[in-house]
């Protein structure tokens, strides 16, 4: 349970990671009932441990936090730089863990000014800003892996997990860029009033997880 009885707030991506999130609050000892993973509803009051969850996708928890309709929310490292938000990140759960890189066919020749598709334009730009490389992004937000094959881009720049998408679409992985995985993050605001309740799960967390190093 948080401490005083004070309901938390919680922003969920939708899909694998609110269930990797919940099996792991169920780790830390926190009562989420198992039956609330396949729920279609928006909003899941979990009375027993004080919380409410708030089913998002998951570019949006950063949002959701920033303007306070959520105290908390968990949020994929790629998603929270992309977003650049202004919220507090408090701890990373080691979930959802995959790689942010550089994709393209193999046998790719570098070019002028080459097209860099991306659902990542920030992260894209500074990577490649970085590197002194000019390049121009494009931002889509369907299957980036079509996006060489029929010639928009040059290259993509894209979440890989397994990499069977990219065997299946004749891509190839060209240049790794950082690790991703999902962190706890907090409102500035609800941080300050709420201490007690949000530092109780994060020590609940941070205890669980370093017992499984």
């Amino acid at each position: 349970m948080t401490d005083g009885g004070t309901v938390l707030k919680v922003a969920m991506p939708k899909g694998r990671i609110y269930k990797q999130a919940s099996k792991l609050f169920r780790q830390a000892g926190l009562p989420i009932p198992e039956d609330f993973d396949d729920s279609r509803r928006l909003i899941i009051p979990v009375p027993e441990a004080n919380m409410e969850f708030i089913m998002a996708k998951p570019v949006d928890v950063p949002t959701y936090v920033e303007y306070g309709v959520a105290d908390i929310g968990i949020v994929g490292k790629d998603v929270l730089m992309e977003e650049n938000k202004d919220v507090y990140e408090l701890l990373d759960l080691g979930i959802a863990r995959c790689r942010m890189s550089v994709i393209g066919l193999p046998g790719w020749e570098p070019v002028i000014h080459p097209r860099v598709a991306t659902k990542y334009p920030r992260v894209a730009s500074q990577y490649f800003r970085e590197r002194g490389q000019q390049v121009e992004v494009i931002k889509l937000n369907g299957s980036i892996e079509l996006a060489p094959l029929i010639g928009l881009a040059d290259r993509i720049v894209d979440m890989v997990e397994t990499g069977k998408t990219l065997v299946e679409n004749g891509l190839v992985e060209m240049e790794p860029m950082f690790e991703v995985t999902s962190r706890l993050i907090a409102n500035r605001v609800s941080y300050r009033l709420q201490n007690g309740a949000i530092q109780s799960l994060c020590d609940r967390l941070s205890e669980m997880l370093a017992a499984r190093i």
